[in-house]
C-alpha cells in the first residue's frame, strides 16, 4: 500500500492534490491514501473563519469549501487530524470522527480507523498543561481564550487511546512527541530552526501526552507536522523491542518538504476507511464519563467491562457493517458570488455523529451547555499570560507561523 503523508495542509487542498497527482505521473505509481497531520482548516463558509485561530491577515477561504460543496472531489481517500489552526466549530460537530467532505475523513479529537488491514490512530490538537486535565468545556461561538483552548489536548482523549491493545500501524499527532529530537539529527534541526534550540536542549520541545502514547502504543509509523520542517527519527522500544519510524513534514509551500510517499505492507484490497471495532468499544465504555465542563473525567466511575463492550460492538457491526455513515452537509457552503452571511455561527447536530451514537446506543451530549465557559479569565489563571518563569516547559509552541515571521524579521534586521 502506498500512503502519501502531508504535513500542515492550511486549507490548500487544491495544491496538495495537484502535487500528489504530479508525483503519481512522474513515478508511475498510484497512491492509495493521503493522510494529513493537522492544520487542515476545513473551512466551509465565512462563519467558520470566526472559529479559526489565526491572525486576521491569514484568514482566507482557501479551497476546502470546494470539496465540501461537491464542486471538487478528493482524488484519493484522505484522513486528517486537527491541529491548532482549525475551523474548531466544524470539528466539534465531528468529535468522534466522520466525513468532513466526500472522501475526506476526520479522525476525531482522538480515534482509530481501519484502511484495509492497516490500523490508523491519531490525536488532534496540541499539548498545553494548563488545559490537559480539563474537560471539553468550550462551545462556539468562541472568545479570544476559548478559540485557543478548544484545540488543546485533553487527558480524557489520551486515556482512551492508552486503552488500545491491538497493534497500531500508523499514528498521527500534530505536535511532536516530547523527546523525539533525541532520536534523530537534532543538530541539523537546530541549523534549520535555530529558535528551537533552547527547547531542544531543555527537553521541552514537544507533546508530553504524545510521548506517553508513543511509549505505550509503539506504532510502526508516527507522523507529525506543526513545526514546519522535515525531521526523521527512529525510536527503539527496549533492547529487542519494535521500532517506530517517526517523520515530521512541512507545510504546503514551493520548495518545502511537505509530502512523502511511504510503502506499507498490506493486503491486496480493496481498501476503504472502516470503523475500528476495538476503538468503538473504548468509545462506548468511557462515554459515561465524557467531561463537558472544566472538571476532569472521573475514570473511576466507569462501570462497563471492556470485553462485554467489545462483544456488543462486534454484534452491532456484524448487523450493520463497518462503513462510516454517509457525509451530509449541515451548513450552507461558501458561494463566491454572494455576500457573507451575518450572525453568530450555529451549532448544528451532525447526522453522522447522531447516527454513530445511535449505533452505539449513546446519548448526544456535544451541545450541552458548559459552565463556566471561560475559566482562563479568572484572576488566578492570568499568571500564565505574564512571565512564564520556571514553568515554561509546560507552555507549547502555539503558533509556529508567528515564530517564523519573527525569525525572518531578525534576519532582515541583521542584513540591514
Amino acid at each position: 500500500m502506498k500512503i502519501a503523508v502531508e504535513g500542515c495542509m492550511h486549507g490548500d487542498l487544491d495544491n496538495v492534490y495537484k502535487t500528489l497527482e504530479y508525483v503519481e505521473r512522474q513515478r508511475d505509481i498510484k497512491v492509495d491514501l493521503l493522510i494529513c497531520c493537522g492544520d487542515f482548516q476545513a473551512v466551509r463558509n465565512e462563519r467558520d473563519l470566526e472559529s479559526l485561530n489565526v491572525p486576521r491577515k491569514y484568514r482566507a477561504m482557501n479551497s476546502f469549501w470546494k470539496y465540501f460543496s461537491g464542486e471538487q472531489v478528493a482524488p484519493v481517500p484522505t484522513i486528517f487530524i486537527g491541529g491548532n489552526h482549525e475551523a474548531s466549530n466544524y470539528l466539534w460537530e465531528l468529535y468522534y470522527g466522520g466525513w468532513a467532505a466526500p472522501n475526506i475523513y476526520f479522525l476525531g479529537f482522538a480515534g482509530v480507523v481501519k484502511f484495509g488491514n492497516i490500523r490508523i490512530g491519531g490525536l488532534s490538537g496540541i499539548y498545553n498543561a494548563r488545559h490537559y486535565r480539563f474537560g471539553h468545556y468550550e462551545r462556539p461561538p468562541y472568545n479570544e481564550n476559548t478559540i485557543r483552548s478548544v484545540y488543546h489536548v485533553r487527558e480524557y482523549d489520551v486515556h482512551k487511546l492508552m486503552q488500545v491493545e491491538e497493534r497500531i500501524d500508523v499514528f498521527l499527532s500534530h505536535d511532536w512527541p516530547l523527546g523525539i529530537t533525541d532520536c534523530g539529527n537534532s543538530k541539523k534541526l537546530i541549523r534549520q530552526k535555530p529558535f528551537f534550540e533552547k527547547e531542544i536542549f531543555q527537553k521541552t520541545l514537544g507533546n508530553k501526552a504524545a510521548a506517553q502514547l508513543l511509549e505505550e502504543l509503539k506504532p510502526t509509523y508516527w507522523f507529525s507536522a506543526h513545526l514546519h520542517c522535515h525531521f526523521a527519527a527512529s525510536v527503539q522500544h527496549g533492547e529487542d523491542g519494535p521500532v517506530t519510524n517517526f517523520l515530521a513534514l512541512d507545510k504546503c509551500l514551493p520548495g518545502r518538504k511537505f509530502l512523502q510517499i511511504v510503502d506499507i505492507e498490506s493486503d491486496s484490497g480493496p481498501h476503504e476507511i472502516l470503523y475500528d471495532e476495538e476503538w468503538l468499544a473504548i468509545t462506548r465504555k468511557f462515554h459515561s464519563v465524557f467531561p463537558l465542563t472544566t472538571k476532569s473525567a472521573d475514570f473511576g466511575a466507569v462501570q462497563l467491562d471492556m470485553q462485554d463492550c467489545r462483544q456488543w460492538v462486534r454484534n452491532r457491526l456484524q448487523e450493520r457493517g463497518a462503513r462510516p455513515f454517509e457525509f451530509e452537509r449541515t451548513v450552507p457552503c461558501h458561494n463566491p458570488s454572494q455576500c457573507s452571511p451575518n450572525g453568530s455561527p450555529a451549532l448544528p447536530r451532525n447526522p453522522q455523529t447522531e447516527s454513530l451514537l445511535q449505533l452505539l446506543e449513546l446519548p448526544y451530549v456535544l451541545d450541552l451547555t458548559s459552565e463556566p465557559r471561560d475559566p482562563i479569565s479568572s484572576p488566578a489563571s492570568m499568571i500564565y499570560q505574564g512571565s512564564l518563569g520556571a514553568d515554561n516547559e509546560e507552555i507549547p509552541i502555539d503558533d509556529v507561523d508567528e515564530l517564523e515571521e519573527l525569525e525572518e524579521e531578525n534576519v532582515k534586521t541583521e542584513d540591514e
